[in-house]
């Protein structure tokens, strides 16, 4: 399969934009875009908590009242999410969080929270709208998986750490999820006062969660495709020699084209995953549209 496209079209969203450029910022189209798309979910997911606790307190007068929203709590939710598992597995790793470093992003997100909480009103989600953003959602976490947290491992100043295929993994799963965990864990999305849960993870069957398992997964992919580590280069060569492939040395593919095939990974995934969720619901309309006519 020829992934020039798809390298080529990752190298253009990966260019710097004005205005951002013109003061020497780096921030291209697909933060930007990740940014937005990322403050826009957070805000549908808020909604749909709201209206789901609106019901079932109709109900149920025991359950907590609504408390009113703050922009902070907003903006801390969105900071949360995306550094969350960062800076739970930074200290581990030796090696400071980003935001600590630079407030170029944190502020990016906080501003594009600020762009969506002015927005009049937003689409529930659906297939017809979540199918197409899947692509866009597999780029900017292939960008995670793939060229920001392999190279913070192997850079590490431990050297057990850096060719450590385990501290990859384990890096990959925590960084991508833990900012989602404690959001869940301390309610930081739903309409009540913050109040300890239990996320989403650890409930029955959280363990197939796609995010949870997708993230070790497409880094190890990542890193086997360029020999990241000594161990990928070995599962690199089993694998092909498995799959019927040539026995001699196998060259490791460049950096590029190995996360433009992690991000078409993810695209499937994601899609699958859309697929899943909001299939049946699409399903069930076209079936009554049809016995309507």
């Amino acid at each position: 399969m020829n992934l020039q496209p798809f390298v080529s079209l990752y190298q253009y969203a990966l260019q710097p934009v004005a205005p951002f450029s013109w003061f020497g910022l780096e921030i291209n189209s697909l933060d930007l875009a990740g940014a937005f798309r990322l403050c826009y979910v957070l805000r549908q997911l808020r909604e749909n908590l709201r209206n789901e606790h609106v019901k079932q307190r109709a109900t149920d007068s025991k359950l907590p009242a609504l408390e009113e929203r703050s922009f902070a709590r907003d903006a801390l939710a969105t900071l949360t999410v995306v550094y969350g598992g960062e800076a739970v597995a930074g200290p581990l790793l030796g090696t400071p969080p980003s935001f600590m470093v630079s407030g170029v992003y944190p502020i990016l997100y906080i501003m594009m929270q600020a762009l969506v909480n002015v927005i009049p009103t937003l689409p529930t989600m659906a297939l017809n709208t979540e199918l197409p953003l899947s692509f866009l959602d597999a780029h900017t976490r292939a960008m995670l998986l793939c060229s920001l947290i392999p190279p913070a491992i192997l850079s590490s100043a431990s050297p057990v750490v850096a060719s450590s295929p385990w501290a990859l993994l384990l890096s990959s799963c925590v960084i991508t999820n833990g900012g989602f965990f404690l959001t869940n864990l301390v309610s930081f999305l739903h309409p009540t006062p913050l109040a300890l849960t239990t996320p989403a993870e650890l409930q029955p069957y959280g363990w197939t969660t796609t995010d949870l398992w997708s993230a070790p997964l497409v880094t190890g992919v990542y890193a086997a495709l360029t020999h990241a580590q000594p161990f990928w280069a070995e599962v690199h060569a089993v694998l092909c020699t498995a799959l019927g492939g040539h026995t001699e040395k196998i060259e490791a593919l460049d950096a590029e084209t190995a996360r433009s095939a992690c991000a078409l990974l993810l695209a499937v995934i994601f899609a699958v995953r859309t697929t899943k969720t909001f299939g049946g619901v699409w399903q069930k309309g076209v079936a009554e549209k049809i016995k309507m006519n």
